[in-house]
């Protein structure tokens, strides 16, 4: 049997086998292009940005000028030379680049905000692997002038607490022009940027000037929301800051107890949702979440660390949005945040990148599709047609 298919193969016209290897090579660059290049336009391209009061009766030119367009994401996980596999490490950043450049070419955002954890092992790399690792960051997460990217710390940057140096720090301040206290303020609306890992409240030296920033811009705030014929002494020589109530951009969640009340298909699964938090790990501290409501009375709370998805309500009317990890090797669906924000108003809407999983299903169904078409070819498949032409003959023969 064996060798009358080999025979069969080999009579065949060179011309015709060529045509058919030309259709098989083209089938499978289809199948690559579309699972690692086209997919993220199919998925992205239908996320929107949501609207906000007032905008639906606005023109384009006013919305421009008076909405911001925010991407917000978390958790990238660049990995580095001691964990990272080669495999691995070329799989995750290139999915995370096509996502991010597909989105900045669609979307167009004002700015994009990632909130920490940005590298994987930041927190022990030396200057050769720290340089190398910044060097692919850049490259995965260029973005165009008219767009700005503002960087978050995150513990996996310059470790927790007990592994946080002044020298690690700095080292991440000078690559992404980040301080912990500081103010961005983009069409009126103020962003105030959180080292929440040296909000640990020991009175370390970093801890120290992070949180003496903090109190004297949430002054600066306060001050600045007062109003005109409101008299207060410690207001008078303070620089006057658009009145908007900030945003925090954090990487640690504030305090809350587990993720119990998270819901959502990028929730924390099942298993974990009522695993107590450690504060100080997982989340801030209770006294550290106080202080930052204290000072700053948000509208607004942004943060990740969790790689889960999650939506709170602090002191019953502030809202916190945890963000899922951007990378796939933290979750199948991984996702980011679209915000259109004004000085007095926000709307949020998540936009889902491609399912891993899906991805797979169709390497997979494509795989088998290939397998089929090469055994017809090679009549080592009896094709369904004449199988069910023998099974008819065959009855009408009983």
């Amino acid at each position: 049997m064996l060798s009358s298919s080999s025979t069969t193969v080999n009579n065949l016209p060179l011309k015709k086998r060529l045509c058919f290897l030309l259709k098989l090579v083209c089938f499978v660059s289809s199948v690559l292009i579309f699972c690692e290049f086209l997919i993220y336009y199919v998925v992205i391209f239908q996320c929107q940005w949501p609207e906000v009061k007032g905008g639906a009766h606005m023109s384009k030119k006013e919305t421009s000028a008076s909405v911001l367009k925010a991407i917000i994401l978390a958790d990238t996980h660049l990995l580095g030379e001691i964990k990272g596999h080669w495999l691995d490490k070329l799989r995750r950043e290139w999915q995370m680049e096509r996502s991010f450049q597909t989105a900045l070419w669609l979307l167009q955002p004002d700015i994009v905000f990632i909130l920490g954890d940005v590298f994987d092992e930041g927190k022990w790399s030396l200057p050769q692997a720290w340089a190398d690792d910044v060097r692919r960051f850049r490259k995965m997460f260029k973005y165009p002038v008219s767009t700005e990217l503002v960087v978050i710390v995150g513990n996996h940057d310059i470790g927790f607490h007990y592994e946080m140096t002044t020298y690690k720090v700095n080292r991440f301040e000078k690559v992404f022009n980040f301080t912990s206290g500081k103010l961005i303020t983009r069409k009126g609306i103020n962003f105030v940027l959180v080292n929440s890992v040296a909000m640990e409240g020991d009175g370390c030296a970093v801890c120290r000037t992070s949180e003496a920033k903090l109190v004297a811009l949430s002054h600066k705030l306060n001050c600045s929301q007062q109003k005109p014929n409101h008299s207060n002494k410690r207001c008078s020589d303070v620089e006057k800051l658009p009145a908007s109530e900030p945003i925090l951009l954090q990487h640690y969640p504030l305090y809350r107890k587990s993720d119990a009340e998270c819901s959502g298909e990028d929730s924390a699964p099942p298993a974990e949702k009522n695993i107590p938090f450690k504060e100080k790990y997982d989340v801030l501290s209770q006294e550290a979440s106080q202080k930052l409501i204290w000072w700053f009375h948000p509208r607004l709370i942004l943060s990740g660390h969790t790689h889960s998805a999650c939506e709170v309500l602090h002191a019953g009317k502030i809202p916190e949005i945890s963000v899922p990890s951007f990378s796939w090797r933290n979750r199948n669906n991984p996702s980011f945040i679209m915000g259109s924000i004004t000085p007095t108003d926000f709307s949020l809407q998540k936009c889902f990148l491609p399912y891993e999983s899906r991805v797979f299903t169709i390497y997979c169904a494509a795989g088998a599709l290939l397998v089929i078409l090469i055994l017809a070819h090679c009549q080592l498949l009896t094709p369904p047609f004449y199988f069910a032409q023998r099974l008819i003959s065959k009855h009408k023969a009983v």
